[in-house]
């Protein structure tokens, strides 16, 4: 235990860590193992956990007996005085010096120490439990941000490539203007494409910035990331024909339920711990000692020992332990339910990252089509403007279509994997 905690505060103090530019290329999976080390909400979540484990220690700690070593000296003045107020009885007084041990078992309380232990021990469950939500919540973040910087890079690429390629040809219409062979309209729209392709890439660039902080901040770092992002492969296509198996698969595999399942289990632990509040406790007493110095007119013996059994037995408390009782049984109502209606959200957010998933895939598809037929469309274009068939206007349309067409095929792409990601998340397959 001891070593989990320093290690939690090892991570707490490593937040301010900064990736080195030259350390290559950063991959999704480095990227995942640096989040899970260093951002502080596994920290936390990891602590909480601890905390109820101790819980646990401390419910069942009741069975166990209760040994106090005690010293005591009294002198009084006298060699006998007696007590006149503080009590119901005048207790006598004598000098002496004693020591000794004293013990309170608990024989039985009828079950509520015992169900007080489990509801704590279904509460360290519950926090284990919410370690992995943690933990999958995270790596989620850190993929669909991963993805997202990834894709924001190849649109950057295709701006900055659009951009270099409307230059060159707005510089080649400005050179056949000064010839008189092209004229000033079709200068000024090869400029507006120019315009255009700059904006496309600002606007990337900023994504691309964008993306870049939030992962930088998933990654529990203060710094920028400076490296380049290593592509990632493009996940299988096999999806399943419909959702209905991976609905299942995700009550079984939530980490979210297993906590409110665990809630719920306790809650009625605790409604048992207050019902059996009601009943008797039986504990035994022992003491046991030396007198090692005797006081005046010889009171005590060198050694003393008693032991005895003790019966405590509620019998009025103003309602107290029935309210308890009461309280407890609505909590685990209130709990049952939420785990109806989280497993019922949870089976329609099964479904639609299915629907989500399968779309994205066949937009890969379409949109694949598209780049091509797009593709063939600006060759004709540009062959029929270096003839002198067309006008730039028409050239701009086609490399606009094909801008637009390789933006939706890369967005599609990485808008496949996020889906598919997502998708895990939710079945509670995200490792």
């Amino acid at each position: 235990m001891k070593a989990i905690f320093a290690m939690a505060v090892m991570s707490l103090g490593a937040t301010g860590l900064v990736r080195s530019a030259t350390a290559g290329p950063l991959t999704l999976a480095q990227a995942r193992e640096e989040a899970l080390k260093l951002h502080p909400s596994i920290t936390v979540a990891e602590l909480r956990a601890l905390i109820a484990q101790e819980a646990t220690t401390e419910a069942r700690a009741g069975f166990f007996p209760v040994i106090s070593a005690i010293a005591t000296g009294v002198g009084t003045g006298e060699p006998v005085t007696r007590l006149a107020a503080g009590g119901l009885s005048n207790s006598q007084i004598f000098d002496r010096i004693g020591t000794g041990l004293t013990l309170n078992l608990l024989v039985t309380d009828f079950g509520r120490t015992a169900n007080l232990t489990e509801a704590a021990r279904l509460h360290a469950r519950a926090a284990d439990a919410d370690v992995e939500t943690a933990r999958t919540q995270l790596l989620l973040a850190v993929d669909t941000t991963y993805l997202g910087a990834l894709e924001a890079q190849a649109v950057k690429a295709v701006a900055e490539k659009a951009l270099a390629n409307r230059q060159i040809l707005a510089e080649q219409i400005r050179t056949l203007a000064r010839s008189q062979l092209k004229s000033e309209l079709e200068v000024r729209f090869a400029q507006v494409g120019v315009d255009e392709a700059r904006l496309l890439a600002a606007k990337a660039d900023d994504e691309w910035q964008s993306e870049l902080a939030v992962l930088t901040s998933l990654l529990g770092q203060r710094a920028v990331i400076a490296s380049a992002l290593q592509d990632e492969p493009m996940p299988g296509s096999d999806l399943p024909a419909n959702a209905g198996s991976l609905g299942e698969l995700a009550l079984r595999q939530r980490p979210e339920l297993r906590r409110l399942r665990s809630e719920r289990d306790a809650a009625q632990a605790s409604a048992s711990a207050a019902k059996d509040a009601r009943r008797p406790t039986i504990s035994v007493l022992g003491s046991a000692g030396v007198v090692p110095v005797e006081g005046a007119g010889n009171h005590f013996e060198h050694n003393y020992a008693a032991v005895g059994v003790n019966v405590n037995l509620p019998l009025f408390a103003g309602g107290l332990y029935l309210a308890r009782q009461h309280e407890a049984e609505l909590q685990a109502s209130a709990t049952g339910a939420a785990l109806q209606a989280a497993e019922d959200d949870l089976l329609r957010d099964v479904r639609l990252a299915w629907l989500a998933a399968a779309h994205a895939r066949e937009n890969i598809a379409l949109t694949q089509s598209l780049l091509d037929n797009s593709n063939a469309a600006l060759e004709l274009a540009r062959t029929r403007f270096t003839q002198g068939l067309s006008s730039i206007v028409e050239l701009n349309q086609a490399e606009l279509a094909q801008i637009s067409a390789e933006l939706a095929y890369t967005n599609a792409k990485y808008e496949y994997q996020i889906r598919r990601d997502v998708l895990d998340y939710q079945t509670g397959g995200l490792q």
